[in-house]
């Protein structure tokens, strides 16, 4: 099994940043995407930022200009610096990564989320 651990949120004022990071470990295998998703209360999980191996980066249109998402692929880490926060992007925060395991298949890991709250 492949555990997913985030750290780095919290509360911050509205125009603060924060750096969230997510490590995995355990079972080995081949890291392709690396992915962020943020869910508010009473809302579906969102799409936020997702990390390709080569270098191409993907951000939803609330968050481009804004959050950046880097990663470590030897480490197995991924980062989203986060920018000129906002209200509503409070939420919790969840990352994601597809690992091969096998050449042929992909499985999705999540992390266990954590909380980011903008005070205005």
């Amino acid at each position: 099994q492949v555990q997913l651990v985030e750290s780095g949120g919290g509360l911050v004022q509205a125009g603060g940043s924060l750096r969230l990071s997510c490590a995995a470990s355990g079972r080995p295998g081949r890291v392709n995407w690396m992915a962020w998703y943020r869910q508010s209360p009473g809302k579906e999980r969102d799409f936020v930022a997702a990390l390709a191996p080569w270098g191409t980066a993907n951000y939803a249109d609330s968050v481009q200009g804004r959050f950046t998402i880097s990663g470590d692929y030897a480490e197995k880490t991924v980062y989203l610096q986060m920018n000129s926060l906002k209200v509503e992007d409070t939420a919790v925060y969840y990352c994601k990564f597809e690992i091969y395991h096998t050449p042929h298949r992909g499985d999705d890991y999540w992390g266990q989320g954590i909380q980011v709250t903008v005070s205005s």
